[in-house]
């Protein structure tokens, strides 16, 4: 397969794999009382914000720009599960079953990357050279 193209995908889906995380991690900055609360009303301490903010920004971020890039896509796929189970698992709820898959395809997405890397066009192809 033409090495242009290949890169060029890799960079692509790390793009729309992390877009998804940078903007909910700004999100979360920007309406920061209000994301607590609604932590606390799921069941999950308010005090964990900063730690969801990092996860999010920190590790979409790093996808995007294909920075240890393999550990960081097996963290957003944790991520993706564990948020899916506490925030969405309410399967009555058709939005809320359709936020649970899609949690679950993130954490999927996350997982070929984690297989396969960032590509060509990657921080970790430049600093990292194999």
């Amino acid at each position: 397969m033409n090495t242009t193209f290949t890169a060029a995908t890799a960079l692509l889906s790390r793009v729309l794999l992390a877009l998804i995380f940078i903007l909910a991690g700004f999100g979360k900055i920007s309406a920061y009382e209000g994301t607590q609360q609604y932590m606390a009303a799921m069941g999950v301490p308010g005090a964990l914000l900063p730690l969801v903010i990092l996860a999010e920004l920190g590790g979409g971020l790093a996808v995007l720009t294909g920075f240890l890039t393999r550990w960081a896509a097996l963290g957003l796929a944790g991520f993706s599960i564990v948020s899916a189970t506490i925030f969405h698992a309410d399967f009555a709820d058709q939005v809320q079953q359709i936020l649970f898959m899609k949690n679950l395809a993130m954490a999927g997405g996350f997982l070929l990357l984690a297989l396969h890397g960032a590509g060509a066009w990657s921080l970790d192809a430049k600093l990292f050279k194999r």
